[in-house]
């Protein structure tokens, strides 16, 4: 979904960077998925960032490998970031597996957009009131 250019202008140790800040502000909480040892996704989650934010709390982040689709993963994944709390996400707009994803787990578009400052890409936000689940022991914080 992300323009082949701007992929190629990522820079994996300056975003590792801005992870370990994140790690060690402690506004956030992140978790990762582990198969076998193996990091196979992520999930993150803190306060909103946005000022017209309907809910305190935001995801930031959830991201699992292609193969891990539609295992749960990303379900528990979602549920170790935000637990009972409400919260806000962006979304790609043109993104209907995710959208569909979140809409399964509770979420609801609220109406705002907005360009994704990195990509470009417009995102739609989407609102959930309340918790679905919980995490499995695969997800470690």
């Amino acid at each position: 979904m992300v323009p082949d250019h701007v992929l190629a202008a990522f820079d994996v140790d300056k975003r590792a960077e801005q992870w370990e800040r994140i790690r060690r502000s402690g506004t956030a909480k992140t978790f990762v998925a582990l198969d076998h040892g193996v990091v196979i996704g992520f999930s993150s989650s803190g306060p909103t960032r946005d000022p017209g934010a309907p809910v305190d709390r935001e995801l930031y982040a959830l991201y699992l490998r292609g193969s891990f689709h539609g295992s749960g993963i990303a379900t528990a994944l979602l549920d170790a970031a935000i637990g009972p709390d409400p919260v806000a996400l962006w979304v790609f707009d043109d993104n209907p597996r995710a959208e569909a994803f979140y809409r399964k787990s509770g979420f609801d578009a609220d109406g705002a957009r907005r360009l994704e400052p990195f990509s470009g890409v417009m995102e739609v936000r989407m609102i959930r009131r309340q918790a679905l689940g919980t995490a499995p022991d695969r997800v470690r914080e």
